[in-house]
């Protein structure tokens, strides 16, 4: 990584693909506002409306996996001893 570029949020996993925990502030901030999202929205959506309950999770993992792929590291598939 050159010095121009930003920081990566989200590191990529050690074994197999996508990313893991956040490895700089702003992807912790990402991880708890999204987690407190999900947690207090989820039982609200569940008691009124299921299909609105199963499109607000998949909204939501969708969001995520976005975020991740424009803040992390690229994935591809690891083995662990790349790096």
């Amino acid at each position: 990584m050159n010095s121009e570029q930003q920081p990566y949020w989200f590191r990529a996993k050690r074994y197999g693909w996508g990313w893991g925990l956040p490895c700089a502030w702003q992807g912790w901030v990402v991880m708890i506002a999204w987690t407190v999202l999900v947690i207090v929205l989820s039982p609200i959506l569940a008691l009124h409306s299921m299909p609105g309950f199963f499109l607000f999770i998949f909204g939501m993992a969708g969001v995520l996996i976005a975020i991740c792929w424009a803040k992390g590291e690229p994935p591809k598939w690891r083995w662990g001893n790349d790096r």
